[in-house]
């Protein structure tokens, strides 16, 4: 083999290599970015969740509150409807 043959050989593997690396680097610029694209999905996932676990409190506390005034209410109709009755009853002897 002569020195230019040898030489062009080198230069082919030197070639594909180079090839090689920045197919390799173009691979993992790709991926990164999909990384970064996965982040930031994620992140807004989470920040999704936690409004959605906030409203999910806030309208328990409302439920809570409505059952609350609900009950108060039930008993002081059960308190006029009994009052009613008195008056009714007593006026009936």
């Amino acid at each position: 083999m002569s020195d230019q043959t040898a030489i062009e050989a080198a230069t082919r593997r030197l070639a594909l290599a180079l090839d090689a690396l920045e197919a390799a680097a173009d691979r993992r610029l790709e991926a990164d970015r999909a990384g970064a694209q996965l982040a930031d999905r994620l992140h807004a996932v989470d920040a999704d969740r936690s409004k959605l676990a906030a409203e999910l409190d806030s309208q328990a506390a409302r439920s809570r509150l409505l059952e609350a005034t609900n009950r108060d209410i039930a008993h002081r109709l059960e308190a006029a409807m009994d009052n009613i009755r008195s008056v009714v009853n007593a006026q009936g002897r």
